[in-house]
């Protein structure tokens, strides 16, 4: 399927030194390990998973604001590379991210409106000052914010109105990709929901691409079309975010899902998973899960599973894939 945005087994490895007594050693840790995804024009996919499975550094890996150790991204069809150039410039336009932190991502010397105004500076410098500043105020009216908020400082604003701003500046460009790094994780349920349906609303008439960082399911399901689950750098289970939501095939979606609240619902029947993730630096033969997994058999210890399925669903998981293996006997 070709896609606005196309991802081909793309990887991305750390290197890290640990110190001896008596002598160091240099390891390799698989932050993102050969994942694969399209993204078509106008959708909007979300990533899932747990702290350190991955999500934020493929956000930065799309972007190219991190070199990838393997694979491709493409990007209507251009290579997307870190490497900056005339090129990278030119596509920046075309694609920005809506960070988490807005405090760290705002500078707090300068008013809000001039930053949200900076992009079209850089990407736009044939508009005159007064169309930018027509448009910044579009803007801020879109996403939610009054003229008169163009002149606070960030610490003068609410963490709901600063992740406005961050969104507003990411916006100003009309870019056809944004991509979305945890952006209302910081936020009361309240506020989330006001961001989110300004987002809906504003995708719903321009149009943009998207892919939707979160560990919060519930987020997920409401702003996007698919969603990608990760686990220790890798797409365990990809498709429609209401089949996944609905029945989820992986034994990792599964638990994921169990643990939304839902109202009515026993929470008996949440699936809790046992110890923490192992060390990407010090990953198990096999399939990466099999060290948690409540339905582990022999397979899982030594096999890798691929990642495989048809009609835009697939999972990695050997009983999904291997119907046979799940009358079998748990290990």
């Amino acid at each position: 399927m070709k896609g606005m945005l196309e991802v081909q087994n793309l990887s991305r490895t750390f290197k890290q030194r640990e110190r001896g007594l008596l002598f160091s050693a240099t390891k390799r840790l698989k932050a993102v390990d050969g994942i694969s995804f399209t993204v078509a024009p106008g959708e909007m996919l979300g990533i899932v998973g747990e702290s350190g499975s991955g999500k934020s550094t493929t956000a930065r890996l799309l972007l190219g604001h991190i070199p990838a150790s393997g694979g491709e991204i493409r990007f209507g069809g251009e290579r997307v590379s870190a490497r900056v150039d005339a090129n990278w410039r030119r596509m920046r336009r075309r694609m920005q991210m809506v960070y988490q932190d807005p405090l760290a991502a705002l500078d707090p010397r300068i008013p809000v409106g001039r930053q949200i105004e900076e992009p079209l500076i850089v990407h736009r410098p044939e508009l005159p000052a007064a169309d930018r500043s027509a448009l910044v105020a579009e803007m801020m009216e879109q996403i939610g914010l009054l003229a008169h908020h163009g002149n606070r400082y960030p610490h003068e604003m609410s963490g709901g109105q600063r992740q406005r701003v961050i969104i507003a500046r990411a916006l100003v460009t009309g870019p056809e990709l944004l991509v979305f790094d945890e952006p209302v994780s910081a936020l009361d349920v309240s506020v989330q929901a006001q961001v989110l349906n300004v987002l809906e609303d504003i995708r719903a008439r321009s149009g943009f691409t998207g892919v939707f960082v979160s560990h919060d399911l519930k987020v997920i399901r409401q702003i996007a079309e698919r969603v990608a689950v990760m686990y220790l750098g890798r797409i365990v289970e990809i498709g429609d975010v209401n089949d996944i939501f609905s029945n989820p095939a992986h034994p990792y979606t599964r638990a994921l899902v169990s643990a939304v609240p839902v109202p009515g619902r026993s929470r008996r029947s949440r699936i809790v998973l046992n110890g923490d993730p192992p060390s990407a630096i010090d990953m198990p033969r096999g399939c990466p899960f099999h060290t948690r997994c409540p339905e582990m058999r022999a397979a899982c210890r030594s096999i890798r599973p691929e990642l495989v399925g048809k009609g835009g669903r697939a999972a990695a998981c050997h009983l999904v894939n291997n119907p046979t293996l799940s009358g079998m006997e748990a290990v």
